[in-house]
């Protein structure tokens, strides 16, 4: 991509596209979404009938909505390898639209906790259990091995219990102090960042303090967390969107969710608007991210107002979702701003985000590398 000054209406330059009465944007990065699947009353039999082909084929459906929202660039934190490895090589390669995928496949995971699977018979536990769970530093490092040789770009661990693992195991850490730095260690050995679902402070803490890169949810951070993320150069991916989502099902007349889910969405998703505004307070690195697979993709542009409502501006919610998560991906260099020399990811909207955030809900214009795929 190029830049130049003063508008240029020649034909044989190429296409011209007007956007002089738009507000015009980078594309937008969503740090934390999973493609390949969408919550709703059948998501638990979906676990036992969908392959790893129809997941893809699904992550197709929901990259193509979730690029048209102007989400150029996702992380996908948390699928079926085969699916979501063949999804971002799809979309790579220009067979299926989408926004650019940064993959980690597989979750790393306890035995039983967070991440692996939960609430089935054992004979079906044992086969839907993933290659990336392990019990003790040596077997974490090894999971942690195997996600980067079957092509994970990041590494996702499940640092706490979660609000959706059908157990009632609680928001705590899961992961011991010693398979947490083995984890780390054995991640950034290999060039891989690391980043962590957890909402319990202790699993917060315990992860920071191995040296971890990011953290997903966040939802119990207290001031030793805070002082840690700062210390550490850590970002924080507060999904406002999930928290607010899961409180609105599980409180709601038609909670599709299992006893066990509805008692931790209840008690985590009220929580996480309070969170993210001390986390800001306290000078944290926010990135922009929504778990959207959670909520519904192509709902991701709603995170923003909640963003703004936990103290965020405009203009800082529009950077966590630009230059912020950019770095935090480690993609500056292809995403994240319009410049010289980047990929044209540019979107447009018809008011002014930084009056009214929500117009970023109601995108006009979606290019993506060059080319247009949303014109209304």
């Amino acid at each position: 991509m190029e830049i130049r000054d003063g508008f240029v209406g020649d034909p044989s330059q190429g296409a011209v596209v007007n956007l002089r009465e738009s507000f015009v944007l980078p594309g937008l990065i969503d740090s934390h979404v999973h493609l390949t699947g969408q919550q709703n009353p059948n998501s638990r039999l979906e676990e036992v009938t969908q392959s790893d082909a129809t997941q893809a084929m699904v992550g197709a459906r929901y990259a193509r909505r979730t690029l048209m929202a102007g989400f150029t660039t996702v992380a996908d934190l948390g699928a079926s390898n085969e699916a979501i490895f063949a999804l971002r090589e799809a979309v790579k390669a220009g067979d299926v639209p989408g926004p650019r995928i940064i993959a980690a496949g597989s979750s790393v995971s306890i035995h039983g906790g967070h991440g692996d699977a939960n609430g089935f018979r054992e004979d079906v536990l044992h086969l839907l259990s993933p290659e990336s769970v392990c019990s003790g530093p040596e077997d974490c490092m090894r999971a942690v091995r195997t996600q980067v040789r079957s092509g994970a770009d990041i590494i996702k661990i499940t640092a706490t219990g979660g609000v959706l693992s059908n157990t009632a195991a609680g928001l705590n850490q899961q992961f011991s102090d010693p398979e947490l730095t083995a984890i780390v260690e054995s991640a950034h050995r290999m060039g891989r960042q690391v980043t962590a679902h957890a909402h319990g402070v202790d699993g917060i803490n315990a992860f920071l303090r191995a040296g971890g890169d990011s953290i997903e949810h966040g939802t119990y951070l207290d001031d030793q967390s805070i002082r840690l993320f700062k210390t550490n150069g850590a970002w924080l991916v507060p999904t406002l969107l999930a928290g607010d989502f899961v409180a609105r099902i599980a409180s709601g007349p038609n909670n599709f969710f299992t006893p066990a889910q509805t008692a931790k969405a209840l008690e985590a998703g009220p929580k996480m608007l309070d969170m993210a505004r001390r986390a800001h307070e306290g000078g944290v690195k926010i990135a922009f991210g929504t778990d959207s697979g959670v909520s519904a993709h192509g709902d991701n542009a709603q995170e923003f107002a909640l963003l703004v409502r936990a103290g965020l501006t405009p203009l800082e919610a529009i950077q966590a979702a630009t230059v912020g998560a950019a770095e935090h991906l480690r993609i500056a260099s292809e995403a994240g701003k319009i410049a010289p020399g980047m990929p044209a990811d540019i979107v447009a909207v018809t008011g002014d985000p930084l009056t009214d955030v929500t117009e970023l809900e109601r995108m006009k214009f979606v290019m993506k590398s060059g080319v247009v795929y949303r014109a209304d």
